[in-house]
Protein backbone atom coordinates (compact mmCIF):
# COMPACT_ATOMS: atom_id res chain seq x y z
CA UNK A 1 0.00 0.00 0.00
CA UNK A 2 1.28 3.52 -0.90
CA UNK A 3 0.86 5.55 1.90
CA UNK A 4 2.06 8.63 0.48
CA UNK A 5 4.50 9.99 2.76
CA UNK A 6 6.96 10.74 0.34
CA UNK A 7 8.89 13.91 1.44
CA UNK A 8 6.66 14.39 3.92
CA UNK A 9 9.00 15.71 6.85
CA UNK A 10 7.96 14.45 10.07
CA UNK A 11 9.37 15.06 13.15
CA UNK A 12 10.52 12.46 15.78
CA UNK A 13 11.28 13.19 18.97
CA UNK A 14 13.84 10.57 20.25
CA UNK A 15 14.40 9.13 17.18
CA UNK A 16 17.17 8.14 17.62
CA UNK A 17 17.35 5.08 19.99
CA UNK A 18 14.69 2.39 20.64
CA UNK A 19 11.22 2.48 19.13
CA UNK A 20 11.86 6.11 17.92
CA UNK A 21 14.36 4.88 16.01
CA UNK A 22 12.15 2.44 14.59
CA UNK A 23 9.71 4.96 13.58
CA UNK A 24 12.54 7.01 12.00
CA UNK A 25 13.63 3.87 10.09
CA UNK A 26 10.06 2.75 8.65
CA UNK A 27 8.85 6.68 7.85
CA UNK A 28 11.96 7.10 5.82
CA UNK A 29 11.14 3.45 3.54
CA UNK A 30 8.25 5.03 2.89
CA UNK A 31 9.60 7.95 1.50
CA UNK A 32 9.38 10.28 4.30
CA UNK A 33 12.40 12.51 5.77
CA UNK A 34 12.17 12.24 9.54
CA UNK A 35 14.00 14.71 11.62
CA UNK A 36 15.46 13.50 14.67
CA UNK A 37 15.29 15.50 17.46
CA UNK A 38 17.15 13.89 20.57
CA UNK A 39 19.96 15.02 23.13
CA UNK A 40 22.68 12.90 21.58
CA UNK A 41 24.13 15.02 18.36
CA UNK A 42 26.06 11.55 18.11
CA UNK A 43 23.16 9.50 18.89
CA UNK A 44 21.01 11.40 16.48
CA UNK A 45 23.79 11.28 13.41
CA UNK A 46 24.19 7.75 13.99
CA UNK A 47 20.50 6.88 12.73
CA UNK A 48 20.42 10.08 10.34
CA UNK A 49 23.36 8.35 8.65
CA UNK A 50 22.20 4.99 8.93
CA UNK A 51 19.05 6.27 7.05
CA UNK A 52 21.23 7.73 4.23
CA UNK A 53 23.21 4.42 3.85
CA UNK A 54 19.87 2.58 3.08
CA UNK A 55 18.92 4.72 0.56
CA UNK A 56 16.45 6.96 2.45
CA UNK A 57 16.49 10.76 3.69
CA UNK A 58 16.82 12.22 7.29
CA UNK A 59 17.69 15.06 9.29
CA UNK A 60 18.37 15.68 13.18
CA UNK A 61 17.99 18.46 15.59
CA UNK A 62 19.54 18.63 19.08
CA UNK A 63 17.53 19.70 21.87
CA UNK A 64 16.99 18.74 25.49
CA UNK A 65 13.60 18.61 25.60
CA UNK A 66 13.29 18.51 29.44
CA UNK A 67 14.09 22.57 28.94
CA UNK A 68 10.89 24.07 27.54
CA UNK A 69 12.65 26.15 25.21
CA UNK A 70 14.40 23.82 23.57
CA UNK A 71 11.27 22.71 21.51
CA UNK A 72 10.48 25.93 19.98
CA UNK A 73 13.98 26.18 18.87
CA UNK A 74 13.88 22.65 17.27
CA UNK A 75 10.98 23.08 15.49
CA UNK A 76 12.34 27.15 14.58
CA UNK A 77 15.40 25.05 12.86
CA UNK A 78 13.49 22.52 11.13
CA UNK A 79 10.30 25.28 9.68
CA UNK A 80 13.85 27.06 8.40
CA UNK A 81 15.31 24.07 6.29
CA UNK A 82 11.82 22.57 4.94
CA UNK A 83 9.59 25.31 5.52
CA UNK A 84 7.22 23.21 6.11
CA UNK A 85 6.56 20.09 8.58
CA UNK A 86 3.88 17.43 7.57
CA UNK A 87 3.44 15.46 11.17
CA UNK A 88 4.67 15.58 14.40
CA UNK A 89 5.68 11.85 16.54
CA UNK A 90 5.68 12.56 20.45
CA UNK A 91 7.93 10.14 21.34
CA UNK A 92 10.99 10.55 23.71
CA UNK A 93 10.73 9.83 27.34
CA UNK A 94 11.39 7.50 29.30
CA UNK A 95 10.30 5.54 32.76
CA UNK A 96 12.52 6.87 35.45
CA UNK A 97 10.84 5.30 38.55
CA UNK A 98 9.69 8.02 40.84
CA UNK A 99 7.22 6.46 43.07
CA UNK A 100 4.51 7.60 45.64
CA UNK A 101 6.31 6.43 48.87
CA UNK A 102 10.00 7.00 47.66
CA UNK A 103 10.09 10.25 45.30
CA UNK A 104 9.42 14.02 46.16
CA UNK A 105 8.42 17.02 44.28
CA UNK A 106 11.35 18.19 42.96
CA UNK A 107 12.29 14.71 40.90
CA UNK A 108 8.20 14.76 40.20
CA UNK A 109 8.24 17.87 38.41
CA UNK A 110 11.54 16.73 36.69
CA UNK A 111 10.09 13.94 35.22
CA UNK A 112 6.66 15.46 34.25
CA UNK A 113 8.65 17.74 31.95
CA UNK A 114 11.06 14.60 30.54
CA UNK A 115 8.11 12.97 29.70
CA UNK A 116 4.44 15.28 29.25
CA UNK A 117 5.88 18.83 28.99
CA UNK A 118 7.60 18.59 25.54
CA UNK A 119 4.47 17.14 24.42
CA UNK A 120 2.67 19.85 24.27
CA UNK A 121 5.68 22.67 23.89
CA UNK A 122 6.32 20.42 20.30
CA UNK A 123 3.03 20.49 19.13
CA UNK A 124 2.23 24.24 20.33
CA UNK A 125 5.68 25.49 18.38
CA UNK A 126 4.86 22.77 15.29
CA UNK A 127 0.92 23.85 15.00
CA UNK A 128 1.49 26.88 12.57
CA UNK A 129 3.22 24.33 10.42
CA UNK A 130 0.70 21.28 10.88
CA UNK A 131 -2.05 24.26 10.17
CA UNK A 132 -0.90 24.98 6.73
CA UNK A 133 0.17 20.83 5.87
CA UNK A 134 -3.24 19.84 7.32
CA UNK A 135 -0.40 17.11 9.42
CA UNK A 136 -1.33 14.90 11.58
CA UNK A 137 0.40 14.42 15.29
CA UNK A 138 0.67 10.79 16.89
CA UNK A 139 1.70 10.33 20.67
CA UNK A 140 3.37 7.07 21.65
CA UNK A 141 1.99 6.51 25.44
CA UNK A 142 2.31 3.55 27.76
CA UNK A 143 0.22 1.15 29.56
CA UNK A 144 1.31 1.93 32.72
CA UNK A 145 -1.17 5.04 32.47
CA UNK A 146 -4.28 1.97 32.71
CA UNK A 147 -2.45 -0.37 34.34
CA UNK A 148 -0.25 0.51 37.11
CA UNK A 149 3.17 -0.61 37.23
CA UNK A 150 4.42 -0.07 41.19
CA UNK A 151 6.67 2.94 41.80
CA UNK A 152 6.30 4.61 38.83
CA UNK A 153 3.84 7.47 39.75
CA UNK A 154 5.27 10.39 37.50
CA UNK A 155 5.53 8.09 34.83
CA UNK A 156 2.23 7.24 34.93
CA UNK A 157 0.79 10.36 35.45
CA UNK A 158 2.87 11.47 32.49
CA UNK A 159 1.19 9.16 29.83
CA UNK A 160 -2.38 9.62 31.35
CA UNK A 161 -1.28 13.26 30.13
CA UNK A 162 -0.09 11.98 27.19
CA UNK A 163 -3.69 10.01 26.35
CA UNK A 164 -5.70 12.84 27.74
CA UNK A 165 -3.98 15.23 25.60
CA UNK A 166 -4.34 13.06 22.36
CA UNK A 167 -8.10 13.47 22.80
CA UNK A 168 -8.63 17.10 23.78
CA UNK A 169 -5.67 17.91 20.50
CA UNK A 170 -8.18 15.64 18.22
CA UNK A 171 -11.21 18.11 19.08
CA UNK A 172 -9.28 21.29 19.33
CA UNK A 173 -8.02 20.84 16.02
CA UNK A 174 -10.69 19.51 13.91
CA UNK A 175 -11.28 22.72 12.69
CA UNK A 176 -8.01 22.42 10.62
CA UNK A 177 -8.44 19.13 9.59
CA UNK A 178 -5.05 17.90 11.91
CA UNK A 179 -6.20 14.37 13.11
CA UNK A 180 -4.46 13.14 16.41
CA UNK A 181 -3.83 9.56 17.84
CA UNK A 182 -2.12 7.37 19.94
CA UNK A 183 -0.03 4.47 19.71
CA UNK A 184 -0.07 2.36 23.66
CA UNK A 185 3.53 0.30 24.22
CA UNK A 186 3.04 -2.45 26.29
CA UNK A 187 6.51 -4.88 26.41
CA UNK A 188 8.15 -4.05 23.54
CA UNK A 189 11.80 -5.13 22.91
CA UNK A 190 14.12 -2.41 22.68
CA UNK A 191 17.78 -1.94 23.46
CA UNK A 192 16.71 0.21 26.54
CA UNK A 193 14.60 -2.76 27.33
CA UNK A 194 17.44 -5.44 26.98
CA UNK A 195 19.79 -3.46 29.36
CA UNK A 196 17.05 -3.46 31.79
CA UNK A 197 16.52 -7.29 31.58
CA UNK A 198 20.27 -7.97 32.39
CA UNK A 199 20.04 -6.05 35.46
CA UNK A 200 18.04 -8.76 36.99
CA UNK A 201 18.99 -11.96 39.09
CA UNK A 202 17.61 -14.17 36.39
CA UNK A 203 17.07 -12.58 33.02
CA UNK A 204 16.40 -14.79 30.76
CA UNK A 205 13.64 -16.67 33.59
CA UNK A 206 12.38 -13.48 33.51
CA UNK A 207 12.21 -12.38 30.10
CA UNK A 208 9.96 -15.50 29.05
CA UNK A 209 7.90 -14.92 32.18
CA UNK A 210 7.19 -11.72 30.59
CA UNK A 211 6.41 -12.78 26.89
CA UNK A 212 4.58 -15.91 28.61
CA UNK A 213 2.03 -13.50 29.72
CA UNK A 214 1.68 -11.80 26.21
CA UNK A 215 -1.64 -13.23 24.84
CA UNK A 216 -0.32 -13.04 21.01
CA UNK A 217 2.24 -15.52 19.75
CA UNK A 218 4.19 -15.04 23.61
CA UNK A 219 6.46 -12.77 22.77
CA UNK A 220 7.41 -8.74 23.12
CA UNK A 221 6.27 -6.07 20.56
CA UNK A 222 8.73 -5.16 17.56
CA UNK A 223 9.84 -1.33 17.28
CA UNK A 224 8.89 -2.66 13.74
CA UNK A 225 5.56 -3.14 14.22
CA UNK A 226 4.90 -0.35 16.58
CA UNK A 227 6.73 2.11 13.89
CA UNK A 228 4.13 0.36 11.41
CA UNK A 229 1.03 1.54 12.93
CA UNK A 230 2.66 5.00 13.43
CA UNK A 231 3.49 5.19 9.52
CA UNK A 232 -0.29 3.92 8.89
CA UNK A 233 -1.56 7.24 11.23
CA UNK A 234 0.33 9.44 9.56
CA UNK A 235 -0.33 8.95 6.33
CA UNK A 236 -3.60 9.44 4.03
CA UNK A 237 -4.73 5.86 4.32
CA UNK A 238 -5.71 6.24 8.06
CA UNK A 239 -7.86 10.02 7.03
CA UNK A 240 -10.76 9.76 9.22
CA UNK A 241 -8.96 8.67 12.13
CA UNK A 242 -8.33 10.70 14.81
CA UNK A 243 -8.57 11.14 18.69
CA UNK A 244 -7.89 7.31 18.79
CA UNK A 245 -5.90 5.71 21.63
CA UNK A 246 -4.68 2.35 20.11
CA UNK A 247 -2.46 -0.50 21.86
CA UNK A 248 -0.41 -1.90 19.95
CA UNK A 249 0.63 -4.29 22.24
CA UNK A 250 -0.39 -7.99 21.69
CA UNK A 251 -3.44 -8.19 23.74
CA UNK A 252 -1.43 -7.57 26.77
CA UNK A 253 -2.92 -4.54 27.80
CA UNK A 254 -7.26 -5.97 26.91
CA UNK A 255 -7.46 -9.42 26.64
CA UNK A 256 -7.66 -12.05 29.69
CA UNK A 257 -3.25 -12.77 30.32
CA UNK A 258 -5.13 -16.65 30.96
CA UNK A 259 -5.36 -17.00 27.19
CA UNK A 260 -1.45 -16.72 27.24
CA UNK A 261 -1.18 -19.99 29.12
CA UNK A 262 -4.26 -21.61 27.17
Amino acid sequence: MDLHLSNKVIIVTGGAKGIGKGIAQVLAKEGAIPVIVGHSEADNLITVNEIVAAGGQAWQVLAELSDPIAAGNAVAAIVAKYQRIDGLVNNAGYNDGVGLETGDYERFMKSLHNNLVHYYMMAHHALPALKASKGAILNITSKTAETGQGNTSAYAAANGGRNALTREWAVELLKYGIRVNAIVVAECWTPAYERWIKTLAEPEAKLSEICSKIPLENRMTTAEEIANAVAFLLSDASSHTTGQIIHVDGGYVHLDRALANA
